[in-house]
């Protein structure tokens, strides 16, 4: 009798499929099997027109699954300028990662209708771009589904910020089931990109009253940045290598930057400086492997934060636009 309960309770788990909120790697074996292809060559051809494809699809990545959940709501464009993108953190959003999504989308779409959603399409961009710059390779778990909300209101508060201390950063990870390795492993995603001359200046001209200078920059990389970002004309526009050695590689040399005092950010260079947290980056730095494998594991961690699976949210014909 307990035999026959136990195989009755197998079949029905095996006949419902996936609970709510599991997500799986073979999520489209039946109803779009070549989409991870598809999706690959679509941004493989996106990053071939412009290098800024690589780094604005993996923040995209990461901003959007920080304000409610992996579910492509920072995708959608709003008439009225009060949508995600429009908030003041997603401003320096990069429209390469943007319009990368959008074309993989459409690509999709050609072959797969009403089937994929954004959310499973940029989170299979994010990955595919870090391959590209010859980063880790991971598997994808896909099942995600699009939101149906998207306001500016809501970004705020949910998303790290430049001058933010260890204890900050690993609070704000916490509340999206990260851990601090989650959260180091991370922070190398800065080993690509660029920043703005404003989101870090204060540390090159007012960083506190005895010391106008951040002490833990490196005083040949302070003297470099002030070249390119001059005190009597910060110009927000000036883009800057997050990365001042490689950045257009998926390495670990970021961390080697931390030891060297080569943190953009006060939020990167204190990854190094704090007691608490130098061990990792010591570890990264030397090692390459146990970065790549950490990296890779935070990253689908951080694709399961929020997700929308089952009978939530929907599948978007356009990843700009809500259904109606």
């Amino acid at each position: 009798m307990e035999r026959g309960y136990i195989l009755l309770l197998m079949v029905l788990i095996f006949a419902t499929g996936r609970g709510e909120g599991e997500l799986v790697e073979n999520f489209y074996s039946s109803s779009c099997p070549n989409v991870e292809g598809i999706v690959r060559e679509a941004v493989s051809t996106k990053s071939s027109q412009t290098l800024t494809t690589i780094p604005a699809t993996l923040r995209l990545f990461f901003h959007d699954c920080f304000v409610t959940g992996c579910d492509a709501s920072t995708m959608v464009s709003s008439p009225n300028g009060d949508a995600e993108k429009d908030a003041p953190d997603n401003l320096s959003l990069a429209g390469d990662g943007f319009d990368t999504v959008v074309k993989a989308k459409e690509a999709v779409e050609a072959v797969c209708p009403q089937v994929v959603s954004c959310a499973d399409i940029l989170a299979l961009a994010a990955r595919d771009v870090v391959v590209l710059a010859e980063g880790p390779s991971f598997n994808v778990e896909l099942g995600r589904r699009d939101g149906m909300v998207s306001q500016a209101s809501l970004v705020k508060g949910n998303l790290p910020k430049p001058e933010f201390t260890l204890s900050q950063l690993n609070a704000m990870f916490a509340r999206n089931n990260l851990s601090q390795t989650d959260m180091i492993a991370l922070s190398g995603a800065h080993t690509l990109g660029f920043s703005h001359c404003n989101r870090f200046a204060n540390r090159l001209y007012s960083f506190s009253s005895s010391s106008p200078v951040d002490p833990s920059l490196n005083a040949d990389y302070a003297q470099q940045l002030m070249k390119a970002c001059p005190q009597d004309h910060v110009d927000p526009d000036v883009a800057i290598d997050m990365d001042p050695e490689t950045p257009r590689t998926f390495d670990n040399v970021y961390y080697q930057n931390l030891v060297s005092g080569k943190g953009l950010f006060t939020s990167d260079e204190v990854l190094f400086s704090d007691p608490a947290s130098q061990p990792t980056v010591y570890d990264f730095a030397k090692s390459s492997g146990d970065f790549r494998g950490a990296f890779a594991t935070a990253m689908r961690k951080l694709g399961r934060v929020g997700v929308k699976t089952g009978s939530q949210g929907s599948i978007r014909t356009d990843c700009t636009f809500i259904n109606s």
